[in-house]
């Protein structure tokens, strides 16, 4: 099926296709009008992932291991460096392979100490790394890119999609307390189908960093997984791809979850992501979040990721929306 190199690309090019259709929500705001004057210097900085963002917004970046990925992630970083704003790689598995592509992910040159910058690995690599006791590669791994820690992400139903997708021999959750017992900094994500209650209870219950929902209603990956697919005598029905849980439904489950915890609510940070297709949505949901949250976004900055004046236009577009609804908009 082609090497990891080639997957990756594969997985940039179909992201188009690869979209979950979603209705509009309307009605999210009153529009007051009177009591503010066109913003001159609203503060949108906020404490997040230990460090300090100027805006909330995160770039979570898709690509990993392509060649033609290293002209997005270094405009990614660029951008990032130049508003502050935080952002986490593609999946490092390359990396672990070889360092043939470490240029692709070595980002923190550009992007300077001061911001949040995260290595990103799955489960089913770490799975693999502690059973052959070799989790200090990812300590290694963290080290040499100066990240601030690891993502991980959950992925079964795109790896059971995947026609060379990896099994998972144990549950997720072991993974993760293991890696969290070897002191390396965690967040955790999902990547396109969100999480359920019991799932996102148990996590917030974990001494993580973060959680990144990377819910349902973006780019389905077990979609993209399914039209990567070159048999027409597939036994993986269709079924199965459009299971999950949007942005809204986790948020409101993080409320709940955060009210009924208290003090056992460990992990503090969100970043609200999947289906974020408009900036005043993701504000909306970020208003509503009880846990300090900042709005994640992947496809909307790799649609303009190779142009570096237009992916600078698309993120200060971002954030003079934002500071327009800050002096403007009230949450219904």
């Amino acid at each position: 099926m082609g090497n990891l190199s080639d997957r990756k690309y594969a997985h940039i090019q179909l992201a188009n296709d690869a979209q979950t259709e979603k209705e509009s929500l309307n009605k999210l705001f009153d529009y007051e009008p009177i009591f503010s004057a066109h913003p001159q210097s609203i503060d949108l900085s906020k404490d997040f992932l230990g460090k300090r963002v100027q805006a909330p917004l995160w770039i979570s970046s898709m690509t990993g291991g392509t060649g033609d990925a290293r002209i997005i992630n270094q405009n990614l970083a660029k951008v990032a460096a130049e508003f502050g704003l935080g952002m986490g790689l593609g999946s490092c598995r390359p990396l672990l392979e070889s360092n043939k592509d470490f240029e692709d992910f070595n980002l923190r040159p550009i992007l300077g100490s001061e911001l949040p910058f995260w290595a990103n690995l799955g489960i089913a690599q770490l799975e693999e790394l502690i059973e052959s006791n070799e989790l200090d590669r990812v300590n290694e791994l963290v080290e040499k890119l100066d990240a601030d820690g690891l993502i991980i992400h959950i992925n079964p139903l795109q790896e059971w999609f995947q026609p060379e997708g990896d099994t998972y021999k144990k549950p997720a959750l072991e993974t993760i307390e293991k890696v969290i017992e070897s002191q390396i900094p965690v967040v955790v994500k999902e990547v396109g189908q969100g999480m359920g209650p019991r799932s996102i209870k148990k996590l917030l219950e974990l001494p993580l960093k973060g959680l990144e929902l990377a819910s349902f209603g973006g780019t389905n990956f077990s979609k993209l997984e399914k039209l990567r697919e070159n048999s027409k005598y597939s036994s993986k029905l269709h079924d199965l791809m459009f299971v999950g849980h949007t942005a809204l439904e986790m948020v409101d489950q993080i409320n709940l979850l955060q009210s009924e915890l208290g003090e056992n609510c460990l992990c503090r940070d969100i970043i609200i992501s999947g289906g974020i297709s408009d900036t005043l949505y993701g504000h909306w949901l970020s208003e509503k979040c009880s846990l300090n949250s900042v709005v994640g976004r992947a496809k909307g900055y790799l649609d303009h990721a190779t142009d570096l004046d237009e992916l600078r236009a698309f993120v200060s577009g971002q954030i003079e929306t934002l500071k327009m609804a800050k002096a403007f908009l009230k949450l219904r």
